[in-house]
């Protein structure tokens, strides 16, 4: 639990609980205790993927910094191969003072923005990287938030103040601002709701009208193309958002998606959209797949950064300047891509394969929390290298753990 929390910390209170809980499993060792779990194993080979990339990467010294890093992947499974397997980890224990310190955070993070409010009269305050820091990063934290929320949602003996908690951390998830976490945590709800609470039997026919409905608007394809193409060619301030420089750092004339992947070169007041940018990165990822020989090996563990530090010179995108460092800096924003860039085709399929896996248990064992999980991961994994952060390769791992951890048979029959 206070591993799980510490992820809102700083990254040095984090590694040092992890080497408390290690430490501890170690010195309670026995060896009848020792025992693999095949799905927490895939990601103690998902690092060794990454170690061995070590061995081919094209800047060695970024991949050990990295290695250090990722060392989670390795230390958090074996924790649980390490511990006596007699004994039954409570999820739902931990879930519940984890859900509890989210809540505590939250309330300092909006006391905190109030108080700026009071001396700069700057409503950005409650908003996005402002509420939280960028260093925290708003758009991980909705993650942790989100979790937390489907804790009291999903709660079998629910009183009003598990509503009001559900509906509070609801409202500092859209002041957080990630798209695609709110999109997708309402789509979660939905589902909860339709088909997992204890009304759900009640609404089937509702639910299959509802199904119906989203049938029928596949039928509408060619209504839903002229939106993705009027999208893909849109330039104006409504589509911005927030994305990964602030456009009063960079410029005014806004960079369509369509622009991000044709444009042969840019100008330095050339401003991306959270969107285009990562079409943008998108487009660097099929050159280095058709320009490097990247497909089996990839350029090492953490070793893009300059291959796109290259590419961003070479298009001429916003390079930075005393205040704030320019596009060619940024990372893939996309763990599928920055996998498969830097791990190759194997490290993808690992990755890919682990996702699966959490995915399938979920729905195996119909813990709605576990499922929340496992598709919260694979949206945030389509705008962010999550992994590849300290915070969220500890998040992931424990929680990948610790729904996907299996005990003894004789243990779960005795606490049914």
């Amino acid at each position: 639990s206070l591993l799980l929390i510490s992820v809102l910390l700083n990254n040095f209170i984090s590694s040092l609980f992890i080497i408390f809980i290690f430490s501890f499993v170690i010195i309670k060792f026995k060896k009848e205790y020792f025992k693999f779990d095949k799905y927490c194993l895939l990601l103690v080979f998902f690092f060794l993927t990454m170690l061995l990339s070590l061995s081919f990467s094209i800047n060695k010294d970024e991949t050990i910094k990295a290695l250090i890093k990722e060392l989670p992947l390795l230390v958090i499974p074996f924790i649980f191969f390490l511990i006596n397997k007699k004994e039954f980890i409570s999820r739902q224990l931990i879930m519940r003072f984890y859900s509890y310190s989210i809540l505590l955070f939250s309330v300092f993070f909006i006391l905190k923005a109030a108080l700026r409010y009071l001396f700069t009269k700057d409503v950005n305050v409650f908003f996005y990287h402002e509420l939280v820091s960028k260093e925290l990063n708003a758009i991980h934290v909705s993650v942790f938030v989100s979790m937390a929320l489907f804790y009291f949602l999903t709660k079998e003996s629910k009183k009003s103040l598990d509503f009001i908690l559900t509906c509070y951390l609801f409202l500092f998830l859209i002041l957080l601002s990630s798209k695609i976490i709110i999109f997708t945590t309402i789509l979660l709800i939905a589902i909860f709701f339709f088909f997992y609470s204890k009304s759900a039997n009640k609404m089937r026919l509702r639910n299959l009208i509802i199904v119906g409905s989203i049938i029928s608007t596949i039928f509408y394809f060619e209504t839903i193309k002229e939106k993705l193409q009027f999208e893909f060619n849109i330039k104006s301030d409504s589509n911005i958002g927030h994305t990964v420089i602030s456009k009063k750092e960079v410029g005014s004339n806004i960079i369509s998606m369509k622009e991000a992947w044709f444009n042969e070169k840019f100008n330095q007041t050339d401003y991306f959209s959270g969107s285009s940018f990562r079409v943008y990165q998108t487009r660097l990822f099929f050159e280095f797949l058709k320009e490097e020989n990247i497909f089996w090996t990839g350029f090492g563990l953490n070793a893009s950064y300059n291959k796109l530090e290259e590419k961003g010179i070479h298009y001429n995108v916003f390079q930075g300047n005393d205040e704030v460092e320019g596009y060619q800096k940024k990372n893939f924003h996309n763990q599928y891509l920055q996998t498969f860039a830097e791990l190759g085709v194997v490290g993808f399929i690992l990755l890919l394969l682990i996702l699966g896996v959490n995915l399938k248990n979920g729905l195996k064992s119909k813990d709605f929390i576990h499922i929340a999980f496992a598709i919260l991961m694979i949206s945030l994994f389509l705008t962010e290298s999550f992994l590849w952060r300290q915070r969220g390769v500890v998040f992931f791992t424990l929680f990948y753990c610790l729904f996907n951890y299996k005990a003894p048979q004789e243990k779960l029959n005795e606490i049914k």
